[in-house]
């Protein structure tokens, strides 16, 4: 038999189920209206660079204590704002606190003037471009390069086809380096049952809704799991600011630059051109052995989207000497955003950044 409460704690139970009760009610209303939303990417922020669609934000606060700057470099295939939710759950704010002058590259939105973006167009373009202002209006000498997903591809490719960036640290975070485990999200491209044409629009593209229904096709369970959660933690208003944020982001997805989607399915999906080491862009040979700065290859062991195996190869592959593996118990989401983020995650990736970066008063 379970053990029968006092009149006291029984009381106290029944009013926190009282309570919860009410405040279900509430949060629930105040979601199906569609009010008291969190603020999204709401760290002021100002436009330091911009060429075409993309943009370098550089953000404001935060007192710097380290004269690396760090330069973000986000994925093409969804919104940057994930790396700053809300004040409560940011990627940029919590790197602030950590003494870092943060920027993010952002990609915009693709419309038919970027169809024809090339692999090469980022990496050989935009990238380094980029790298190049937030050192200059930073005042530093480099900086510390940070990838989310195909954001740390780009990065990395930047850095190995123009090793003389000025690059102090790169930072990859799930980024896929060997696509042969990702057979479940690449098998129909990989097996010849779907071309990237197939899924183009009349703008060149790849729309934004058919990025939103890949993803959902790998977990196809996953919102009733969610509102069953959600259910739970009704009563609780910081849960339900977090999945607010969260349920916008997931839903809001960008389309995906044509020619690139063609080169990621001819050379890195089907010929796994990169881990293979037979990867070409514009005319030349990428050489993963070029990237000599300390780097670290940080993976989440509970990422359906960019397993861990997808990702083990990048540290053997470069030619840093300082190459480390960051292991996280999170998903691929969960590495930037949620409570994962802010108690495993950012803490681990902060401390490894700071015992990379020179401080300002070592510097001066």
């Amino acid at each position: 038999m379970p053990p029968q409460l006092n009149p006291a704690d029984a009381l106290a139970r029944a009013s926190r189920d009282v309570e919860r009760s009410l405040l279900r009610a509430r949060n629930g209303l105040r979601y199906v209206r569609g009010t008291h939303r969190p603020k999204l990417g709401a760290t002021p922020k100002d436009v330091v660079w911009q060429r075409d669609k993309a943009q370098l934000w550089r953000y404001r606060g935060g007192e710097v204590r380290y004269r690396q700057p760090l330069v973000i470099v986000h994925s093409l295939v969804s919104r940057s704002y994930v790396l700053d939710l809300y004040p409560k759950n940011s990627v940029v704010g919590f790197l602030q606190d950590a003494g870092f002058e943060v920027l993010l590259l952002d990609w915009g939105e693709a419309d038919e003037v970027d169809a024809h973006n090339t692999l090469e167009t980022y990496v050989d373009d935009y990238v380094p471009a980029a790298l190049a202002v937030a050192r200059d209006v930073t005042g530093g000498d480099d900086v510390t390069a940070m990838g989310y997903c195909m954001g740390g591809l780009l990065a990395l490719l930047s850095v190995a086809r123009h090793p003389n960036l000025p690059v102090h640290n790169l930072v990859t975070m799930a980024t896929p380096i060997d696509f042969g485990p990702l057979w479940a999200a690449t098998a129909m491209v990989r097996e010849g049952r779907l071309n990237p044409d197939d899924v183009v629009d009349d703008t060149g593209n790849v729309p934004a809704d058919a990025v939103a229904r890949s993803f959902k096709m790998l977990t196809p369970t996953a919102d009733l799991v969610q509102y069953a959660t959600l259910w739970q933690n009704l009563w609780n208003d910081e849960y339900v600011d977090g999945f607010q944020a969260m349920a916008q982001w997931a839903g809001d997805h960008v389309p995906f630059p044509g020619a690139t989607m063609r080169q990621l399915v001819e050379d890195l999906i089907r010929r796994n051109a990169l881990v293979e080491g037979t990867l070409h862009l514009g005319g030349r040979r990428v050489d993963l052995g070029e990237v000599r700065c300390p780097l670290l290859n940080v993976m989440a062991a509970h990422d359906h989207i960019v397993p861990t195996p997808a990702t083990e190869p990048l540290t053997r592959l470069v030619g840093s000497q300082d190459a480390e593996e960051l292991r996280l118990r999170a998903g691929h989401v969960g590495l930037v955003a949620g409570r994962a983020a802010n108690k495993i995650s950012l803490p681990h990736i902060a401390a490894w950044m700071q015992a990379h970066s020179d401080l300002i008063e070592e510097a001066t």
